[in-house]
């Protein structure tokens, strides 16, 4: 008995099926804020950053980009490092 290419096909994704469901992602919700000082009430004890998503970088209180542009929003810098945002080194980016 030889085994068809199907049945080695099917298998595989029997097994990537079964792994996927044993896997969970999780992602730690990420509150936005319009203003400097709602995000600053909303985390009282961590530091205030201003996002830019279409960047996918946060800039610090001081760095050159910090509340500038539309396309972002103050968050705590605890919820953007757990949303896997990176930091910008020189604030020129």
């Amino acid at each position: 008995m030889s085994r068809s290419g199907f049945g080695k096909w099917f298998g595989g994704i029997a097994l990537a099926a079964a792994l996927a469901v044993g896997t969970e992602v999780s992602a730690t919700p990420l509150t936005p804020f319009r203003y400097e000082a709602q995000a600053q009430r909303h985390c009282p004890h961590d530091r205030v950053v201003w996002l830019d998503f279409r960047k996918g970088v946060y800039y610090r209180k001081g760095q050159k980009r910090y509340g500038e542009g539309f396309d972002g929003s103050f968050v705590c810098l605890n919820e953007a490092r757990d949303g896997l945002y990176r930091r910008s080194l020189l604030g020129l980016r």
